[in-house]
């Protein structure tokens, strides 16, 4: 297969700005930035034409090798505001990372197309409850301890290795849901972010994709994930400053906003191509 400057181009600026875009939005919401890499990275190899069962499991394994470096990025910034729960990002550690290896052992084993679907259908759910949701709704005062944290944990590193995403997209409506202030959620959203990409990583890189791009170790596509990290370093800090200069509900909005555009694309392309 070859490869021209014309359709080359075109892509790899696609990846630059998106890139870019990313990491604005992963200091802006503590999202890691998959929330925009793994459709993009999909939408790329796709052109490229590699559209093999196990494509989407490069894109959510580059997506999360990215989210790494991000994630480090974006703490760092919050955390110089003193915007960081680190007793939350301590306690809830073991649980996400359980959830993250065993995302990572389900992912494996589903096919591009499945994939694709899930990302959509839960992108899509947090999107309309950060979009409908109501401020003064609450499960608790409290982040919750005990039995809860013990199911809520997992559940949370699992769901977000089957999109490729940090801890912003599940993390941040579960910790204002128990009364936490939202810049406050985004900000240990960022730290839940590395908590799910390294075990999850480590994982993919041990796993073995037919028809991947080229320069692919494992499931994590380098040129992807290189691209997908100088430009999310830049533009990270961007973010973290912007989260702290807008309202919560403006900052809320956007959020939901961006999520669904981004859900909805998913599913059309992975149900009608």
């Amino acid at each position: 297969m070859t490869y021209d400057i014309p359709t080359l181009l075109p892509l790899l600026l696609l990846l630059m700005a998106s890139s870019a875009f990313a990491g604005v939005l992963a200091g802006l919401f503590g999202v890691g930035g998959g929330i925009v890499l793994v459709p993009v990275f999909f939408f790329v190899f796709s052109g490229l034409g590699f559209g093999g069962p196990q494509l989407m499991q490069v894109c959510l394994a580059t997506s999360l090798a990215s989210i790494i470096v991000t994630s480090i990025r974006s703490v760092h910034s919050h955390n110089k505001k003193g915007a960081v729960d680190w007793d939350v990002l301590k306690t809830w550690a073991p649980g996400i990372v359980i959830g993250a290896a065993l995302g990572m052992l389900t992912a494996a084993s589903l096919r591009s197309a499945v994939l694709a679907v899930i990302f959509g259908v839960l992108a899509g759910l947090v999107g309309l409850y950060m979009a409908f949701g109501r401020q003064h709704w609450r499960l608790g005062q409290a982040m919750p301890t005990g039995i809860a944290r013990a199911m809520l944990s997992p559940l949370v590193g699992f769901m977000s290795v089957l999109m490729g995403i940090g801890g912003g997209s599940f993390g941040v409506p579960l910790m204002t849901l128990y009364n936490m202030p939202m810049h406050r959620a985004v900000a240990t959203a960022a730290g839940f972010g590395l908590l799910i990409a390294v075990p999850s990583v480590i994982g993919f890189l041990l796993l073995g994709v037919e028809g991947a791009p080229p320069f692919t170790i494992g499931a994590v596509n380098l040129p992807a994930f290189l691209i997908a990290v100088s430009m999310t370093l830049i533009t990270t800090p961007w973010g973290a400053k912007l989260a702290h200069a807008l309202p919560a509900m403006t900052l809320r909005r956007i959020f939901a906003v961006f999520i669904l555009i981004v859900a909805a694309n998913m599913l059309r392309k992975a149900l009608w191509g």
